[in-house]
């Protein structure tokens, strides 16, 4: 219904204040909630979260574009959001972690990182995100795997207070260190699940990316259904390559099966490059999730 109603009541592009907008239906209410990461899209913000709403999506994440934003542009991006029936799940805390003296793995750098975590609430509260992607940072040379494990988790702890307190949920992402993050510390889901368990918070919770477990380890299905219920957000690309699912080695139809088996009820998020037209990409991936999710 929704793409229907969207070639239908605005043929051209869609105006910031949301007009022709307002004309689309929302999305219907589901028990898993379909998002998208807009860094993978093409053209302006504007553009990207339009391609979301021609897809059906229902939702949208962030890493680091809102750091740039400022207030009026905030609300006219959340404005427009809304005004398809979507919103904003997730946003990035440590938004240049590659840059900055940010890791959760050195205690010297803490502070740093609480800082992060802090704005990144304040950034949160403003767009209505209830999601908040932390990032262990690269292993540190000369340190033990336990020492670096330590910092990282009373890291988790302090950052995980502040969310609780503000209501909103850290979720800690694992990247692969073989292909794409080289020297990256967390780099599967089962350690990402000993972590968040280990603070014993329930605004602690995982971000588990298909994509850098399958590159990673192997194998996806081996943890899903353990960490399923300590996971908030899937994300999907196939590998190798970080294209469409179908178009790599991962069984997404069997993956989609496990998610739906799990009882999960969260968001999956496209966090891939789309290979061809990216609205008619995406409409074929979210229906091959749904489908998969019903089998």
């Amino acid at each position: 219904m929704l793409r229907r109603e969207f070639m239908r009541a605005s043929g051209a592009a869609v105006a910031l204040a949301g007009v022709a907008a307002a004309q689309i239906a929302p999305p219907k209410k589901a028990k898993i909630t379909s998002s998208v990461m807009l860094w993978t899209l093409k053209g302006t913000t504007e553009e990207r979260i339009e391609a979301a709403a021609r897809a059906g999506i229902q939702s949208v994440e962030l890493v680091s574009e809102h750091v740039q934003w400022s207030d009026a542009e905030a609300g006219r991006y959340k404005k427009l959001v809304r005004s398809f029936g979507m919103g904003f799940d997730t946003i990035l805390a440590q938004t240049d972690w590659k840059k900055r003296p940010v890791s959760m793995l050195d205690p010297a750098q803490r502070e740093n990182f609480l800082k992060d975590v802090r704005q990144a609430i304040v950034y949160a509260q403003r767009l209505e995100v209830p999601y908040i992607i932390v990032m262990s940072g690269d292993e540190i040379a000369g340190r033990t795997h336990e020492e670096q494990y330590r910092s990282m988790l009373e890291g988790a702890k302090r950052a995980g207070e502040l969310a609780f307190n503000a209501g909103v949920t850290l979720l800690v992402e694992p990247l692969n260190a073989k292909k794409d993050h080289k020297g990256f510390f967390l780099t599967n889901c089962a350690e990402g699940l000993k972590l968040v368990k280990g603070t014993g918070n329930p605004n602690v919770r995982l971000l588990f990316d298909i994509y850098h477990e399958q590159v990673q380890t192997g194998s996806v299905l081996g943890i899903l259904a353990e960490a399923a219920p300590y996971t908030c957000v899937f994300h999907v690309a196939d590998a190798p390559g970080r294209n469409d699912p179908g178009l790599g080695v991962i069984n997404y139809p069997e993956v989609y099966k496990a998610i739906a088996k799990s009882g999960f009820a969260g968001y999956i998020a496209m966090e891939y490059l789309p290979k061809g037209e990216q609205v008619a990409s995406l409409i074929k991936s979210v229906d091959q999730m749904r489908d998969g999710l019903a089998s």
